[in-house]
């Protein structure tokens, strides 16, 4: 895709997604020939912070192919050093326009840091450092009295892309700007549809408008 718009990005993910759940996809840029275009350098539309479930794989459920996505993946999508630095370079460096946080339903990393709070849990090894990441999340949840678990996973979403603009002073006057908009996106496993959380920038387009849950910042 040439370099476009926040809102036109996130258009095209939401159209690849109704493709992959319409069971129509077309595996764009998937051949030899986008292979050879891309060996000199990436221009990645969109840079997305996911999930590392393995039933979340970006590419696939966005109907997208080589060079169309940075992704970048951890356990219940938390955020560190590593992954602020990678998302920054995806914008300021590569170019691209939207950055995404995708959580999903039945999240480990979310059923963990609940059962620490809510039973006493305690994971161990560096288990534990990602359930303390996302704890914050499990808290302000029961603040709101929220317990469903759609709801909990996405004020986790919500949480992850707040801290990423309260962290990363680059991409709070990126957004500020206009250059780039940030959106938080649920996925459900079942149903393989992703629905917009919550957004930051100008991404208003009529597809993402149509987007279930939308909560505009």
């Amino acid at each position: 895709m040439p370099r476009t718009s926040p809102a036109v990005a996130l258009d095209a993910l939401l159209a690849g997604n109704t493709r992959f759940v319409s069971g129509a996809p077309q595996h764009p840029n998937q051949d030899a020939a986008r292979r050879t275009e891309l060996a000199p350098g990436q221009d990645p539309f969109a840079v997305i912070l996911g999930c590392s479930d393995s039933r979340l794989a970006a590419e696939i459920i966005f109907d997208q192919g080589l060079g169309d996505l940075f992704v970048v993946r951890t356990a219940g999508h938390v955020l560190g050093t590593e992954v602020l630095g990678s998302v920054e370079y995806a914008t300021s460096v590569l170019g691209a326009r939207l950055v995404v946080v995708l959580g999903h339903d039945s999240c480990g990393a979310v059923a963990a840091a609940r059962a620490a709070v809510e039973d006493g849990f305690a994971a161990s090894g560096f288990v534990r450092d990602i359930v303390e990441r996302v704890t914050p999340s499990i808290l302000a949840a029961r603040t709101a009295g929220l317990t469903a678990d759609t709801d909990i996973i996405d004020e986790h979403i919500r949480h992850t892309v707040d801290l990423m603009l309260e962290r990363s002073r680059l991409l709070s006057d990126q957004v500020a700007s206009g250059d780039v908009a940030i959106v938080g996106l649920g996925y459900a496993l079942t149903e393989g549809n992703a629905r917009i959380v919550t957004t930051h920038g100008d991404v208003h387009t009529e597809t993402a408008d149509a987007g279930a849950g939308l909560s505009a910042s």
